[in-house]
């Protein structure tokens, strides 16, 4: 699963577990962590362990904290973080999986300018891209999909935000996800959405820079593509108040334990 909570949750944090407890993802990517490294990330210990989860947490110099965290028995195996390449920041996990090791970023781009998105894309992409074998990049891109056309999401935009999202040839912006393409990223949405893909705005949550958009991806190497089985939005109930921005479920054909299991494998739920 993947969601920006807004700001850190504030008194919606509650409502934001219920949803997470409703649908108990196995891997979680989270965005928008104002508060949460703070005094060496109590915050963050506190919700991974109420959520029964770990959490892999990246501070960010500029923005808001991101994070990973696994429902055991995943683990964290390894882990990184980056924060000066980016608006916000990145938290890099490697969880070991019945189909092998699984990199997993959680990351959340630029929201202001386009050409600093597409550059920050560029280098993830060049970086968590390529041939790797099993990888996933998920989180608030803040940037349009290539191949569609957003003319009517530009124009029901207020005019103090359209620069958001129009590129240097006036039209609507899609360089940073195309980015992600060039370099090997799959949008699994495109291989197995279902349903309303817009993640922005929620009904209750705020958001009035969005205009019926969809934000959030779970991007995958080929490998991960291939074992997509469905891509959904999650709707209703909290998640029209928990935040601005919905989140997106992923199931994938992977096994959740460790790598050494021989157990027949389950769907893994990724929600992004």
């Amino acid at each position: 699963m993947t969601w920006n909570i807004k700001n850190g949750g504030g008194d919606r944090l509650d409502a934001v577990l219920a949803v997470v407890h409703r649908h108990r993802p196995d891997l979680l990517a989270l965005q928008e962590l104002r508060g949460f490294a703070r005094r060496g990330g109590l915050r963050m210990q506190r919700f991974a362990a109420s959520a029964g989860m770990h959490a892999h947490l990246a501070p960010s110099v500029f923005g808001q904290p991101v994070a990973v965290l696994a429902r055991p028995p995943l683990r964290l195996a390894g882990d990184a973080r980056v924060r000066w390449r980016l608006h916000h920041a990145a938290s890099v996990a490697v969880v070991p999986t019945g189909a092998g090791p699984l990199t997993v970023v959680s990351t959340h781009l630029n929201p202001f300018s386009p050409e600093r998105r597409r550059r920050e894309a560029r280098w993830l992409a060049a970086r968590y891209g390529g041939t790797r074998r099993l990888t996933l990049l998920a989180g608030d891109l803040n940037s349009l999909a290539p191949r569609t056309d957003h003319t009517a999401t530009i124009e029901r935009l207020a005019p103090a935000y359209r620069g958001r999202h129009v590129g240097p040839d006036g039209r609507a912006d899609t360089r940073a996800v195309a980015a992600f393409a060039a370099d090997g990223l799959v949008d699994l949405w495109t291989v197995a959405g279902s349903g309303d893909g817009r993640t922005v705005p929620t009904t209750a949550g705020g958001g009035a820079e969005f205009s019926g958009m969809r934000l959030d991806y779970v991007l995958g190497t080929a490998d991960v593509a291939r074992r997509v089985r469905r891509v959904t939005v999650l709707r209703g109930a909290e998640t029209e108040y928990a935040s601005d921005h919905y989140p997106v479920l992923v199931e994938l054909d992977i096994n959740p334990g460790a790598a050494s299991r021989t157990t027949r494998s389950r769907p893994s739920r990724l929600a992004a």
